[in-house]
């Protein structure tokens, strides 16, 4: 993989962990304003990064392209390091800003969600963003639309799940913040939910084409 794919990959996750997380951190807006500095900073690293790695700064996307048949294996694991350490760094930066003291956005089921519950609403959701993805910005007849379609889909689902899981669909996004605040022991929600919904919109994609 070029390095300016691997650069583009890690810019995006770190500025969308910077900005959206960032956001819930500093609770200006409520949910609505964690909703549209996440899907915002989406809309605008899809245009800056778009045409260099696709900009799927998520490794449930990254892992749907490559179902998908558009990305090999070798490569999605770079995408996936490059995404992880984005998001660290992302997180660290907030970590530099906020304080110890900052929750850093940390995406965590609410005490009333069970763990079946959070995994449910993680992958449903992702199912969700990743056929957005897939139908707007990968197949053939993508549409210079995408980013925008892609940025107000995920707004639209924190919405939803915020109060939830802090709805996170994205490994990386949750992996950041957990790394300096500790939350790592419910980590595994957000890959698994995650991935499972993302293996489901590239199997529809397929059925679908």
């Amino acid at each position: 993989m070029k390095t300016k794919v691997w650069l583009a990959e890690f810019i995006g996750t770190a500025a969308l962990i910077f900005v959206g997380a960032g956001a819930g951190a500093l609770g200006i807006g409520g949910l609505v304003g964690v909703a549209l500095a996440h899907g915002l900073v989406l809309i605008g690293m899809a245009y800056a990064y778009g045409a260099v790695s696709g900009t799927h700064i998520n490794p449930a996307v990254t892992l749907a392209v490559t179902l998908a048949g558009k990305l090999k294996w070798a490569q999605a694991a770079r995408y996936w390091l490059a995404q992880m350490l984005g998001g660290a760094f992302g997180a660290g930066l907030l970590y530099i800003v906020l304080g110890p003291g900052s929750s850093l956005g940390a995406t965590l089921p609410a005490a009333s969600v069970t763990p079946l519950q959070a995994l449910v609403v993680e992958a449903a959701l992702t199912f969700l963003l990743v056929t957005v993805v897939l139908r707007t910005a990968v197949q053939k007849d993508s549409t210079p639309f995408a980013g925008v379609a892609i940025g107000l889909t995920l707004a639209a689902l924190i919405l939803m799940g915020g109060p939830l899981t802090g709805a996170s669909l994205n490994p990386a996004r949750t992996f950041g913040p957990a790394l300096f605040t500790g939350g790592l022991g419910s980590l595994w929600l957000y890959i698994v939910g995650p991935f499972a919904g993302a293996a489901l919109a590239a199997w529809t994609q397929r059925f679908l084409k």
